[in-house]
């Protein structure tokens, strides 16, 4: 209450359901939360799978989505969304100047501004939060998503650090990339939620409350998301694991960015006086056509044979040009290449190493294929090898063979790495790029046996 008696317009966090109790979740005993029968065609296929964000409630209970001004929480410390000059005007920035007060102006100004991605501290003045911590969003566009989501990941990482650094005991979250930068909000609440979710599993140990403060608008979306990350129960993280957007950050949060360099085989063969590529659509010969070239040719090749006789295909994905290629002439020259090495058994390896999004087939794609191709393209293929797959593509795939295409799963291998392969197919039968045998070296830091 305020001295003369009026109730306070300002928010005690403390008096505000925490994200587990919000959604009516009490401590689990053994025994408790396990997953109905009716669940268990879905479910038991991801038992094997771990989630990457696994039910902690010690994490639950230090989240609060709040729908409201951020303004008026009683945090530590309260994040105000700006422009480079912090100038910007904002619902978000508006309110906290509101309530501030005129100092808080001057003191900006002594700050000479943001750049995108950083954040600086100020005093809260007026406000029931004793400081005011400011960030700059990104500006997004399309062409540049990856310079955005990592910029995006820097304000909340540069946030929480701050809150750290200074003994913060909570903080009250807005959504930082404001509607003026064009940010797509689902995509801005991944990142959000993922590297606060990060950052409390690494050094939020004397952080005790992180509020989500958000609008009418926001809010939809924040609920649907959250599961994903602050799981409430054993249930719930099984079931959002398919529901994983393909990039879950590192162990910090942070966007993983794959190798984007292209490996051009070598002696690729003289592409000079070529005309247009046969699977591109129209592009110009240029020296990127060459390499868009270079790579329809060498996306799929034969190899030798495995320890059965059987003859290898390999599939390189990261040589696979998806946004610049057209499937349908692509499909068709996959079955030209396929026709004769399927009338007898055979084994396919797919390198999923390094590959980026604009590098993935889609399901209708596949799932096309799996329509066109004749009956001996299934019949006799024996195994299909997944070499370093991501979690993401597990589920994916799992997904794919269970609902697409019948009699598939049984004969898909995940290979965490090359020697596991190497118990299949001889290091001499299969032809490796080099890129392939310096992520495996690297990744499970011993070297794998040379081919001959």
């Amino acid at each position: 209450m305020d001295p003369l008696g009026a109730r306070s317009q300002f928010v005690e966090v403390q008096n505000l359901p925490t994200w587990d109790q919000s959604q009516g979740v009490q401590d689990e005993v053994d025994g408790e939360n396990q997953l109905t029968e009716e669940d268990d065609q879905l479910t038991n296929q991801l038992n094997s799978l771990e989630s990457p964000f696994l039910f902690r409630q010690d994490i639950n209970s230090k989240i609060v989505l709040f729908n409201g001004d951020v303004a008026l929480l009683n945090c530590t410390a309260i994040i105000s969304t700006s422009n480079e000059t912090l100038t910007d005007k904002n619902p978000v920035s508006d309110s906290i100047h509101r309530y501030a007060g005129p100092e808080l102006r001057d003191e900006l100004l002594k700050l000479k501004g943001c750049r995108t991605g950083e954040a600086k501290m100020t005093e809260g003045f007026n406000l029931a939060a004793r400081f005011i911590i400011h960030t700059v969003g990104p500006k997004y566009k399309a062409k540049y998503r990856t310079a955005a989501e990592s910029s995006l990941y820097s304000c909340y990482r540069n946030i929480m650090q701050l809150a750290k650094e200074h003994a913060m005991a909570s903080v009250g979250l807005c959504v930082v990339s404001t509607v003026k930068r064009a940010y797509p909000l689902e995509d801005a609440t991944h990142i959000a939620l993922r590297t606060v979710r990060r950052f409390l599993e690494n050094h939020g140990e004397n952080i005790e409350t992180v509020v989500f403060a958000v609008s009418d608008v926001e809010e939809p979306v924040y609920r649907k998301l959250m599961p994903l990350y602050y799981p409430c129960s054993k249930k719930e993280e099984k079931i959002s694991l398919p529901l994983l957007p393909a990039d879950i950050g590192n162990t910090e949060g942070e966007p993983v960015v794959p190798e984007r360099q292209i490996r051009i085989a070598e002696k690729p063969g003289n592409l000079e006086g070529e005309g247009l590529c046969t699977f591109c659509s129209g592009c110009e010969k240029t020296s990127f056509h060459n390499i868009v070239l270079s790579q329809c040719n060498f996306f799929l090749s034969f190899s030798g044979v495995d320890l059965c006789g059987r003859t290898v295909m390999v599939v390189v994905g990261r040589n696979i040009p998806v946004t610049i290629i057209d499937m349908e002439k692509a499909l068709l020259y996959f079955i030209h290449v396929m026709d004769h090495i399927t009338v007898k058994e055979y084994v396919m390896v797919y390198f999923h190493t390094l590959t980026g999004e604009h590098n993935h087939l889609d399901t209708d794609f596949l799932k096309k294929l799996s329509d066109i191709v004749d009956a001996k393209f299934k019949k006799n293929l024996r195994a299909f090898y997944f070499v370093h797959p991501t979690f993401r593509t597990k589920v994916s795939t799992w997904f794919f063979t269970t609902f697409s295409v019948s009699g598939l799963k049984e004969k898909v291998h995940h290979i965490e790495n090359l020697q596991q392969l190497f118990t299949c197919i001889l290091p001499e039968q299969i032809d490796i790029p080099p890129f392939v045998l310096e992520y495996d070296t690297r990744v499970n830091s011993k070297e794998p046996p040379t081919p001959h």
